[in-house]
């Protein structure tokens, strides 16, 4: 986890509280989008850290429609916002529309929200365009005593914008989840190992490799982590590491022997 900065924590710690109570009732009276829009950004100066007038934008054009917000720094746009009223629903219509935004634009980070929950994307530039979920948050449920909940805000904070927080909380969430755990299990280190516990405890057991392998794909392991795009994208990613510690190993002991010949 990264270490929050003080002046980070102290500003959310003085103002959350009070933009919770104001984010929930403007859900209950159900308040406009354009009413939602001066809240989200009120909230993205007083939480989250941001010059009002300088680093958020209104009504950013692309392709003749327009984003809600945009932040910006340094001359770049970082992330694009589009916003829903209070009250309604975030929806897959209405993610859709954000990525489009981000991907017409050439920007990564997307955040949909109706004030109350707050949905972080990073966009895939692909065919077709596709997105992962980095983060979601339900302002109401977050605490300002629970470090995990800070750190969910971190990823949007100003603050955190300067460390690439969210670059290295959403490589984090690519090498590590139920799609990688998977695929490890079933791979051929990890297989021999469960097969050699298994004749450990039992020597009358005859088992093969393969054996192993179909019971953790079938009866073991959830299907929906074995089979899809995104356990296939788990499978290359490993895949690929195996290959780079493979080269990396090699180019070591070449090393070595070189070094040995040349003493």
């Amino acid at each position: 986890m990264a270490k929050l900065p003080k002046k980070f924590t102290d500003r959310v710690r003085a103002r959350l509280k009070h933009f919770q109570g104001i984010a929930v009732a403007q859900r209950a009276r159900d308040v406009s989008e354009a009413d939602t829009v001066t809240l989200v950004k009120d909230i993205l100066a007083e939480v989250f850290g941001y010059d009002k007038y300088s680093e958020l934008t209104s009504e950013h054009q692309i392709r003749g429609t327009f984003c809600d917000l945009a932040v910006q720094t340094d001359g770049a746009i970082r992330f694009l916002i589009e916003v829903k009223s209070a009250g309604s629903t975030l929806s897959e219509a209405h993610l859709r529309q954000a990525v489009n935004y981000g991907a017409h634009k050439g920007i990564e980070w997307i955040v949909l929200t109706n004030a109350v929950e707050w949905r972080f994307y990073r966009v895939r530039f692909a065919q077709p365009i596709g997105w992962d979920e980095v983060v979601s948050i339900c302002l109401p449920d977050i605490s300002t005593r629970s470090d995990d909940d800070l750190q969910k805000l971190f990823l949007l904070a100003r603050e955190g914008l300067a460390a690439d927080a969210i670059s290295a909380f959403h490589q984090q969430g690519q090498l590590f989840n139920a799609f990688t755990v998977a695929q490890t299990l079933m791979s051929e280190p990890v297989v021999t190992a469960i097969r050699r516990e298994l004749r450990r405890a039992f020597p009358e057991l005859k088992i093969d490799p393969e054996a192993v392998e179909e019971m953790v794909r079938l009866h073991v392991v959830k299907r929906e982590l074995v089979d899809g795009d995104k356990a296939n994208e788990a499978r290359d990613r490993l895949k690929k590491a195996a290959q780079k510690a493979q080269r990396a190993a090699r180019k070591a002991a070449q090393f070595d022997e070189e070094s040995e010949e040349a003493a």
